[in-house]
C-alpha cells in the first residue's frame, strides 16, 4: 500500500492528518493536470479543491488495482469533464474539442499509469548492486547488446548473459516486494 493508501484508510478511520498528507502530496500535481483540461491555473486549482472536498465528503471506496494517485488523478478527471460539460454552453467550445478531450481521456490515463510504473521501476533500480544495475542500464536504457555490454564491463558475453538474467530475477523481486502489478501485453 502506498503512502497516499494509508493516509485515505487513516482518514476513513477518523484521523484527519490523513486527509492533510493527501492534500500536501498531491495538490500540486493534481493542479498541473487538471489545468491540462482546463487551461486556467486559476480553475484547476478550484477543480483540485472540489476533488479533495469530494474525497472528504463522499468518500468513494480505493480498491487498490491502481496506485492512489492514479485513482485520485481519475477523480480529478471526472471532476475536470463534469465542469467542461456543465460550462461548455457558457464557454462556446465547439462540442468537437469536448469530445476530443473525452476520447483522449483514456489514452492520457494509460500513459500516467506506463509513467509510474518507469518511475517504481528506477526506485527499485537503484536498490540494486552497482554490477545488476549496470548491466541493466547498459542493456536496456542504452540499447547495447550483450556483446557491446561485455566489452564495457570487460567481462566475456557468458558472463554479462549470466549477470543479465540474475539482474532481471533481482529486479523482478524488488518490484514485487513494492507491490509492483506487472500488466499484460
Amino acid at each position: 500500500m502506498d503512502n497516499g493508501a494509508s493516509s485515505y484508510r487513516r482518514f476513513l478511520d477518523g484521523d484527519d492528518r490523513g486527509i492533510a498528507e493527501i492534500v500536501e502530496s498531491y495538490k500540486d500535481g493534481l493542479i498541473l493536470y487538471l489545468n491540462g483540461y482546463v487551461n486556467n491555473i486559476f480553475i484547476a486549482e478550484e477543480l483540485t479543491e472540489d476533488t479533495f472536498f469530494r474525497l472528504m465528503i463522499k468518500r468513494p471506496r480505493y480498491s487498490g488495482k491502481s496506485t492512489f494517485k492514479s485513482w485520485l488523478y481519475a477523480i480529478g478527471r471526472n471532476v475536470a469533464i463534469d465542469f467542461v460539460r456543465h460550462h461548455s454552453r457558457q464557454l462556446d467550445t465547439p462540442i468537437e474539442e469536448l469530445e476530443s478531450c473525452l476520447a483522449q481521456e483514456q489514452s492520457l490515463e494509460q500513459s500516467y499509469i506506463k509513467e509510474e510504473g518507469k518511475i517504481a521501476v528506477h526506485k527499485a533500480l537503484s536498490k540494486l548492486s552497482v554490477d545488476y544495475r549496470t548491466v541493466l542500464w547498459l542493456v536496456f536504457f542504452e540499447g547495447l547488446s550483450n556483446k557491446e555490454a561485455a566489452i564495457v564491463l570487460k567481462k566475456n558475453e557468458r558472463q554479462v548473459r549470466n549477470l543479465l538474467y540474475r539482474a532481471k530475477q533481482s529486479l523482478k523481486a524488488k518490484l514485487e516486494e513494492e507491490g509492483f502489478v506487472y500488466e499484460e501485453q
